[in-house]
């Protein structure tokens, strides 16, 4: 009997390094759904459209996936940042941040688990960022990622009985359509980055792709509750 195609929901899959990770995936075999605000022109999979922002249309995303078929891996890609000076973050803006990085990736997480537990396997990814080792202009957006690193943590030890692992991929400066619209080649946003990093190079979308779909593989059974940097060097140091 032909075993299932893996199944994963990818959020933030519109573009840039979600989109990567959905094609890659894709050509793996696996059946891929990825969600975002807005269709993207192709995809490789289903695509739901879905603004992770508003409670109300993240609790029917999260409904749909505990009610559908058990999900092989979960990636929470979404995020959203703000350039900010420590002394300047309010608390309003400074929840909000935290409210968008960390409630699609709970309550997702909680909507995929039991899925996961009766079949007794399952990948969850959180995509965080370097900037946990500290960087300026970060305050809110460091603090939601450090938070989501964290709750991979809590989940690896909570489900590693029942073959679910749970893991962070933390990128470094990536040359997504996002990135090269705030910071064209050769601009000095772009420079400021690249001082960062020791190999002088920003990384491309498929090469975090790639490494989260080794979180996600069978290969990687064994590794739970880690944070994996991938920023050619960039948190050395740090």
């Amino acid at each position: 009997m032909t075993s299932p195609r893996p199944r994963v929901l990818i959020t933030g899959a519109s573009r840039g390094i979600g989109h990567a990770l959905a094609v890659l995936l894709a050509s793996r075999g696996w059946e891929v759904i990825g969600v975002a605000r807005n269709v993207p022109g192709t995809f490789p999979g289903q695509f739901i459209a879905c603004d992770l922002v508003s409670p109300g249309a993240l609790a029917g995303l999260a409904a749909s996936v505990a009610d559908g078929p058990a999900l092989t891996g979960l990636v929470n890609n979404f995020g959203l940042a703000r350039h900010e000076m420590l002394g300047d973050v309010t608390w309003p803006e400074f929840s909000s941040v935290l409210t968008a990085n960390l409630q699609p990736a709970l309550q997702l997480a909680q909507a995929a688990l039991p899925g996961m537990r009766a079949a007794g396997h399952g990948r969850i990814v959180h995509v965080t960022s370097m900037v946990t080792r500290g960087h300026p202009f970060r305050t809110s957006y460091a603090a939601a990622k450090a938070a989501l690193e964290s709750l991979a943590r809590t989940i690896a030890v909570e489900e590693a009985g029942n073959g679910i692992t749970a893991n962070a991929v933390a990128p470094g400066p990536t040359a997504t359509e996002l990135f090269r619209v705030n910071n064209p080649a050769g601009s000095p946003g772009e420079h400021r980055y690249l001082a960062q990093v020791p190999m002088g190079r920003l990384a491309d979308p498929a090469e975090i792709a790639h490494a989260i779909a080794f979180l996600l593989s069978p290969e990687a059974g064994f590794i739970t509750g880690h944070t994996l940097f991938v920023d050619g060097g960039a948190g050395l140091g740090r």
